[in-house]
């Protein structure tokens, strides 16, 4: 059975937006969907698979239990993914370094460059979904931004797979509490929480064909 990672109501980073509801109701319901999913008649396709190797078979999963898995897995992992990538001020690296840094600065240009087209990609997602920096095939960072709870490692059915090394979630239920519609606002006080040396890690273990290394437990 999964469990979710942010089981306690004292998040492990600084609140940009209203936490822990309704982020974290929303989490265990997905944790609760996709357990449900194990559960049935068509649950063994799934066992033995982690959590991030559930992302990467959605595509060929049974039509019964596709699309509950692309939902509620991909809601359960992208949370999951959310959650460690931030932390609280003052115990965070604000900013890239060494081969990251270096990255960026050969893809972008500049860090601000960078935040620039992340944030356009955050703000400019129609409804809700999520922004991502990620790692393609080549080792190449790319930004995109996917519908509801897809992210991208779902290969066949996103138009940019790779393997992610920061997301930001902008469903509306992500910061309507505090923000109500000013999207772009959230997204500028959203980057005070990300921790650089987090997003570092997972950058290292993409660029050798890993997974990022964040806890998403099995009970």
């Amino acid at each position: 059975m999964l469990v979710s990672r942010l089981a306690s109501d004292t998040p492990p980073f600084d609140q940009p937006l209203v936490l822990p509801f309704p982020q974290t109701k929303h989490h265990n319901t997905y944790v609760t969907n996709v357990n449900n999913v194990l559960a049935g008649e068509n649950g063994g396709s799934l066992k033995g698979l982690s959590l991030s190797a559930i992302q990467k078979e959605v595509v060929s999963l049974p039509d019964s239990i596709k699309t509950a898995v692309r939902n509620s897995g991909g809601g359960h992992w992208n949370h999951s993914f959310f959650w460690s990538v931030m932390g609280k001020t003052g115990s965070i690296a604000e900013a890239p370094s060494g081969d990251l840094k270096s990255s960026i600065e050969s893809t972008f240009g500049s860090l601000d460059e960078m935040q620039k087209k992340f944030n356009t990609a955050a703000a400019t997602r129609f409804g809700s979904g999520w922004a991502w920096l990620s790692v393609n095939a080549d080792g190449k960072l790319f930004i995109s931004s996917t519908p509801n709870q897809d992210n991208p490692l779902m290969e066949g059915i996103v138009d940019q797979p790779g393997t992610p090394i920061l997301g930001l979630d902008v469903w509306e239920h992500a910061y309507y509490l505090k923000y109500q519609n000013r999207r772009p606002e959230y997204i500028a006080s959203w980057w005070k929480t990300v921790d650089f040396d987090v997003i570092a890690k997972n950058y290292t273990a993409a660029k050798s064909g890993g997974l990022p290394a964040f806890d998403t437990p099995l009970a």
